[in-house]
């Protein structure tokens, strides 16, 4: 009964794997999106006023048992991902600058991906708006030479054999493609945001891997609340709904509160997929935030082979350059001109 689950499990995990590039460029996500909204949408880009670099870590399905596809085989791998981002505003543009470069690691595919933005902000109201285009390019590799098939009437013991199917064939193979990114963000400082952005709207296709990016649209928003009770305590509730070729539609709903802008803590959840638990800590320039998804689909289920949660790790670091004004060479007293 076990080897059976844990075949299955194998199984989904190089469904999963190959509908990421065999179908589209899925986009990562992250429960602490509420910190990174930078990936979501370019318009971000400089909105803090500050220079700011982040760092992100996703392991997900922790504790999931994997069988290789052939025996002594590679097992491939559970989907963990690293992000790198980093964004300032710009004066003499009249917005902000930004860049954030993604690992991304599930089954036997490898995507390096990366993106530049732009935003050109305006005031507008009692807040300001921005526009933002972004570049987007993906490296993707897939180790075609680890995929497997079984063969369920020639093989009693069902254990997986090499594929004839031409779209898993024994070759290691790769491509670089190049797409773009649109969005628009409006934020008052200290008291709401909201955005919209769409992703990959070129949908560029890759012939040699057999798929093409998905155009994935992004709804944000998010809404800080003071407690007239007890002003030292802040309740920042956010939303983030996204869907891809309006196939596949995901939503995210959190609520942090937050103590005198040292601490926080919250729940998420992500809907049919997990519940989320969020802390954190503001430390002079810098922010350090843990999230754990407890997994409610049926990988959720701690079982030999199954999954006990997701886990994520995240530092953001903020800081200004000030330029001393330049001080006159000349000293002009009326004194001195008698």
């Amino acid at each position: 009964m076990k080897i059976g689950i844990k075949k299955n499990i194998s199984i989904l995990l190089l469904i999963l794997g190959f509908s990421f590039v065999g179908y589209s460029q899925q986009e990562v996500q992250f429960s602490q999106y509420m910190f990174n909204r930078l990936a979501v949408n370019p318009g971000y880009a400089g909105s803090s006023g500050s220079m700011c670099g982040s760092i992100m870590y996703r392991g997900q399905w922790l504790g999931l048992r994997l069988d290789a596809p052939t025996p002594g085989g590679d097992p491939g791998s559970l989907p963990t991902d690293y992000l790198f981002s980093f964004d300032s505003p710009v004066k003499i543009l009249h917005g902000g600058l930004g860049f954030t470069l993604y690992a991304d690691k599930i089954g036997y595919n490898s995507t390096i991906s990366g993106a530049f933005d732009y935003a050109f902000r305006i005031y507008w109201g009692p807040g300001n708006l921005s526009a933002g285009i972004e570049g987007n390019f993906y490296s993707i590799t897939r180790k075609g030479g680890l995929f497997g098939s079984s063969d369920m009437d020639g093989n009693p013991n069902n254990i997986p054999t090499s594929t004839t199917d031409p779209l898993l064939n024994n070759d290691d193979v790769s491509d670089f493609l190049i797409d773009a990114s649109l969005g628009v963000y409006y934020q008052v400082p200290g008291t709401y945001y909201f955005g919209f952005s769409l992703k990959n709207f070129l949908g560029t296709h890759s012939d040699v891997l057999n798929f093409r990016t998905s155009r994935v649209l992004y709804l944000l928003g998010g809404y800080e609340y003071v407690l007239p009770s007890n002003p030292s305590f802040r309740l920042k509730p956010s939303v983030l709904v996204r869907t891809a070729d309006f196939s596949v539609f995901q939503f995210d709903a959190s609520c942090l509160l937050e103590y005198q802008n040292l601490f926080w803590g919250g729940v998420s959840y992500r809907f049919q997929d997990a519940v989320s638990f969020l802390a954190g800590v503001n430390w002079d320039k810098m922010k350090i935030g843990v999230a754990y998804d407890l997994t409610t689909s049926k990988l959720g289920v701690y079982k030999t082979g199954f999954s006990f949660g997701s886990l994520e790790g995240y530092i953001r670091y903020c800081f200004k350059i000030v330029i001393p004004p330049k001080l006159p060479s000349v000293y002009q007293n009326t004194r001195y001109l008698l």
